[in-house]
């Protein structure tokens, strides 16, 4: 009785033994089935995924090179669309990137791409400020040191005593900072178009009058709220000149230049000049007044004036380099139409170098006006580099 027993035992055992092991293979089965699928379906998305980047890598480009400025620039274009100022002071602002930080009075400084191109649209204008010494400052006013005197000497024997001479003087000359400003207005349908370039057409139209009202005061301007123009200073014959006036020389005859010799004019203008400063010296005149020296000749028959002969070359006369100044007035009666001298010594703007745009859609409405100032000042600041030609009798 006690072997079939055993028996039956052993193959009861037996028989849950295959059981489990039915039971692991059917789950080993289930398990690399879903692998299986869950690979699959990778290998499909990230097909599907490579075929959308060929697709698009078929259309044209928007641009060939990452703006690292569009953060900057997209925040700047909310604020003068709407006026949400949210994106401006959530940026982390660098010095390297921006002249300042953003100013918490509600005046922001502009991003500096827009900046960079108002500069360089005023450093193109036909103004002082492309032969001047332009000096950047963080303060109201720019002081200038001019040592306007000789030191004296004198010749000394072995014995005798040495006799006192002069002492020189220096001259302060404080150039204060004016705020020049510009106020444009876009209509708010306007801004609303997302097409519209705001950046670029608010560089150009506050870089034009800026241009124009600064290259203007630079020559005329009253120092009353703006800078001292070159020609607001008193002017007297270079035999009598003193410091704190401009020299001048005459043409010998009234509003016009000297019907026997008027190259002989300008001889004597250029020879006003002291030789150090006729080394870096320029010529400043208008375009009539360009036009009306371009047809003077030497005794030989050869025009004084001469044209550039490579790109970005001012024409010379004389051989001195020429600027155009359409605010240098016209040859008339009395009239000091052309200078001459060493305008980075002799005249220096000073500038603060951050540029500030106000927002206001309040003042006029539908039209949203933007209030844009710059600091800027410029006066004289050694009078013997600058000379003048007056067209008059004496």
């Amino acid at each position: 009785m006690i072997t079939p027993e055993t028996t039956s035992r052993g193959e009861d055992a037996l028989s849950s033994s295959q059981t489990a092991a039915n039971e692991v293979k059917t789950a080993l089965a289930g398990l690399v089935g879903d692998i299986t699928n869950h690979f699959k379906k990778q290998e499909e998305r990230l097909t599907m995924l490579d075929r959308k980047s060929i697709s698009q890598s078929r259309r044209p480009a928007l641009a060939t090179a990452v703006d690292a400025e569009a953060p900057h620039q997209k925040a700047f274009a909310a604020y003068l669309r709407s006026g949400e100022d949210a994106a401006l002071r959530g940026l982390d602002l660098e010095g390297k990137a921006m002249s300042s930080a953003v100013a918490g009075d509600g005046g922001y400084l502009v991003d500096p791409e827009t900046s960079a191109t108002i500069q360089s649209v005023l450093r193109g204008a036909a103004s002082l400020r492309q032969i001047a010494k332009v000096v950047n400052v963080e303060a109201t006013a720019y002081d200038v040191l001019i040592d306007s005197t000789e030191t004296g000497a004198g010749w000394a024997s072995e014995t005798a005593d040495a006799a006192e001479t002069a002492t020189p003087t220096i001259e302060r000359i404080s150039i204060p900072l004016h705020e020049l400003s510009a106020l444009p207005k876009i209509s708010q349908r306007l801004l609303d178009d997302s097409a519209f370039d705001i950046e670029t057409w608010m560089a150009e139209r506050v870089a034009d009058t800026f241009s124009r009202s600064e290259a203007a005061a630079f020559i005329s301007g009253d120092g009353v709220d703006k800078p001292v123009g070159l020609l607001n200073h008193p002017a007297v014959a270079n035999d009598s000149w003193s410091w704190g006036s401009l020299g001048y020389t005459a043409t010998g005859s009234a509003g016009a230049f000297n019907a026997t010799a008027p190259g002989d004019n300008l001889v004597n203008l250029v020879y006003s000049l002291g030789a150090r400063y006729r080394a870096h010296a320029s010529f400043v005149l208008n375009s009539k007044t360009a036009g009306v020296v371009r047809l003077i000749k030497d005794a030989e028959g050869r025009f004084l004036w001469s044209d550039s002969l490579a790109a970005g070359e001012p024409p010379r006369l004389l051989g001195y380099p020429v600027l155009i100044a359409e605010d240098m007035p016209d040859v008339a009666n009395d009239s000091f139409s052309i200078a001459f001298g060493d305008f980075g010594a002799g005249y220096t703007i000073a500038e603060r170098p951050d540029l500030r745009i106000l927002r206001d859609p309040f003042s006029a409405k539908p039209n949203v006006l933007f209030y844009a100032t710059k600091r800027v000042g410029g006066d004289v600041s050694d009078f013997a580099a600058i000379k003048l030609l007056k067209f008059s009798v004496s």
